[in-house]
């Protein structure tokens, strides 16, 4: 549905790694220090070939029962990820890929965009698949504009899960009718929103990230510095 069809939210929530921050990029440069630092191979992966299986094994253990800390599932993606390329694990190489997320900046456009929705009224709040400490170094980063964190270690649950987005709209005090979400990430953050309900707004960088073939967000930029525009011809700003 259209958003000027629709009643101005109280909050904007968004997605944090992707969207906010950059994680592609910090995350290749991480995989390739981690590389680095590996006896030779003749059949080594690249860092996309090995990201991929990252990717795999971590989306895997986060929907795999019990609840476990995004760092404790960063450990064994990281530990079977090298096992399937016949590299050795050292917990250290655990140590430099959590610490390279923290320090993660945000996109160029960022913390001026928060500055401009955060001036209009607009509450702000992250709903992010980590952990308290680890998203504490990126949130800093992001000039002092935003009011709330939601972590999957608070809900007890990952994206695209309903628990994680019920406790966030529990916790802020709205139902689904008075946030809009925007995110980078169709397989996680947009299966909620056809799930539940919530409007959406996707930033798509470009990645190659495609959209579910069952939803399409209720607006698409490029990079979120044209979502202010997006509002604005809603009747929002």
């Amino acid at each position: 549905m259209p958003l000027n069809s629709l009643p101005r939210p109280q909050w904007l929530t968004f997605d944090c790694y992707g969207t906010l921050i950059q994680w592609d990029e910090g995350l290749q440069a991480a995989v390739a220090r981690i590389l680095a630092g590996k006896p030779p191979a003749h059949s080594a992966p690249t860092a996309d070939e090995f990201l991929h299986a990252y990717d795999q094994h971590e989306h895997r253990l986060e929907r795999t029962p019990p609840h476990r800390s995004f760092a404790d599932i960063s450990r064994e993606s990281l530990r079977l990820t090298m096992q399937d390329f016949g590299l050795p694990y050292r917990p250290e190489d655990t140590d430099m890929l959590i610490g390279s997320i923290s320090a993660m900046p945000p996109f160029p456009e960022v913390v001026d965009t928060l500055a401009t929705l955060k001036q209009a009224g607009f509450h702000l709040c992250i709903i992010s698949n980590t952990d308290e400490d680890i998203i504490a170094g990126n949130v800093a980063q992001l000039g002092g504009h935003i009011d709330r964190v939601i972590t999957a270690e608070s809900a007890g649950a990952y994206k695209p899960s309903r628990k994680i987005f019920a406790h966030a709209h529990q916790s802020l005090g709205v139902t689904p009718d008075d946030i809009v979400h925007i995110c980078a990430s169709p397989h996680l953050d947009h299966a909620a929103a056809r799930d539940i309900g919530f409007r959406c707004v996707w930033i798509d960088r470009g990645t190659g990230r495609q959209l579910l073939p069952d939803y399409r967000p209720d607006a698409t930029v490029p990079t979120l510095d044209r979502v202010p525009g997006v509002f604005r011809s809603a009747g929002w700003l």
